[in-house]
């Protein structure tokens, strides 16, 4: 995908179930930035939060990481609560929604804070959704990788 064909800005997230990493590319679609913590409170008002961000960055989609499960556990993973909830955010934000395997994201984002001499912050989530974030950026532009499909919204049973 050359740069000048990128779609624009997108915002990475990292889940957590206290903190949320955000993250941020430019509209080239070439870097990625550690953005800002959000602290959680409600699900309306994470969303709402959100929807202000994505307004603030113009940002024209979301990738959200998705820890991924051996495929033997039966019982509900964390991969599970996150699907749940990126389609609760798919219902409740303008743009769509993607997932992304965030596998060893929090290690590498303490590895490369190590390795720029920084001290860990007290929350590397937002660093966790950079690193999320220039993978699937460098998926679709270094290896080829298409577009995931979007996320669909919950219904609102589901939300």
């Amino acid at each position: 995908m050359s740069q000048r064909s990128f779609p624009g800005r997108l915002l990475g997230i990292d889940h957590g179930l206290k903190i949320i990493g955000l993250a941020v590319c430019d509209p080239t679609g070439l870097i990625a930035r550690p953005l800002r913590l959000l602290r959680r409170t409600s699900r309306r008002a994470d969303f709402a939060a959100i929807a202000r961000i994505i307004a603030e960055q113009g940002a024209i989609a979301v990738v959200v990481g998705l820890p991924l499960s051996p495929p033997h556990i039966a019982a509900h993973t964390q991969a599970d609560t996150v699907r749940l909830w990126a389609s609760r955010l798919a219902a409740a934000i303008p743009v769509p929604v993607y997932l992304w395997n965030e596998r060893y994201s929090s290690q590498e984002a303490a590895d490369l804070l190590a390795e720029v001499g920084r001290s860990q912050p007290e929350r590397a989530d937002a660093v966790a959704a950079a690193v999320i974030l220039q993978s699937f950026l460098d998926a679709l532009r270094d290896e080829g990788v298409p577009w995931p499909e979007p996320v669909t919204p919950a219904s609102e049973e589901q939300a």
